[in-house]
């Protein structure tokens, strides 16, 4: 990823869009690892005030052509009518503001030159990749929250999925690891959350100003909170608690029991978050439950 933070050079990926950004990033995450709460605070902080948030993109397709919604300058916008005509949704903003596309629940590292994530859009005009990631037990159980929410998901379903997701979120922390190296941008939500210079740090790694470094609002995406779904206010939320809170339940353990076998998400897990490598090396029911 070689393209300057600012001053984008022309392209037909532009064209397209309807405006030559100042910065163009691509972001990835888990869900349940706060990917919105980041996003809007990234896009809080853009350049040029302006901003185009391209959320949960098809991987394989142009992030242009596959959005699952869009927000131009923070305000949600009709899917449909700006998939037919992306420019009439942007050209009032002018060139230079910052653009931002998401993909959720899949790791850069299941991609290639051979399998493109964005399809046929250029990656060299996106200045870097970032990685948004959540503490392995507090990620677990606010993602087993929200797949009961889903009254056609029984408990096999529930803990098939939640393996199946497990092995790409132990890539995500493979990738964490090497960065910034690979030329990525990670942001731990746990940190995010909690310390305001480590958001202004981030902020300074993708080179872009401290307009508002605040949490920001409690956002709708995926229903909100998969614990607190009438929380108004970030500082309600209690998102380093979510593993206790389900300490007793029957997905979660049945869950960690295989997960805490599993070597090299262990490894992933023991390198990025100790704390909760230790809690699962004794065993779920004596970790767990004694905190």
């Amino acid at each position: 990823m070689t393209a300057p933070l600012h001053g984008m050079p022309e392209a037909p990926e532009w064209a397209q869009l309807g405006i030559v950004p100042g910065v163009a990033l691509r972001a990835f995450g888990m869900r349940r690892s706060g990917n919105h709460a980041i996003a809007d605070w990234i896009m809080r902080n853009a350049p040029g005030v302006h901003s185009v948030f391209l959320n949960n993109c098809k991987p394989g397709k142009s992030p242009l052509e596959s959005f699952a919604s869009i927000e131009v300058d923070g305000e949600k916008q009709a899917v449909r009518r700006a998939r037919g005509n992306l420019p009439g949704e942007t050209a009032r903003l002018g060139d230079g503001a910052l653009l931002l596309v998401s993909y959720e629940d899949l790791s850069p590292a299941d991609f290639g030159p051979q399998r493109p994530i964005s399809g046929g859009f250029d990656t060299g005009l996106f200045a870097c990749d970032v990685l948004i990631y959540r503490s392995f037990l507090n990620w677990a159980a606010s993602l087993i929250k929200k797949l009961q929410s889903n009254s056609g998901y029984g408990p096999m379903r529930r803990v098939a999925i939640m393996l199946n997701t497990a092995d790409r979120y132990a890539r995500m922390l493979d990738l964490v690891g090497k960065a910034p190296g690979n030329g990525m941008v990670p942001i731990c939500y746990d940190r995010w959350f909690v310390d305001g210079a480590y958001r202004e740090g981030v902020l300074g790694q993708l080179g872009l100003p401290v307009t508002d470094n605040a949490i920001g609002g409690v956002q709708s995406y995926g229903g909100g909170s998969s614990f607190q779904k009438d929380a108004a206010a970030p500082e309600d939320l209690q998102t380093s608690d979510r593993w206790r809170q389900m300490a007793e339940d029957a997905d979660f353990r049945a869950f960690l029991s295989i997960a805490a076998r599993e070597e090299g998400l262990m490894t992933q897990v023991e390198a990025h978050f100790p704390e909760d490598a230790a809690r699962l090396a004794g065993g779920l029911v004596t970790s767990l439950s004694k905190g």
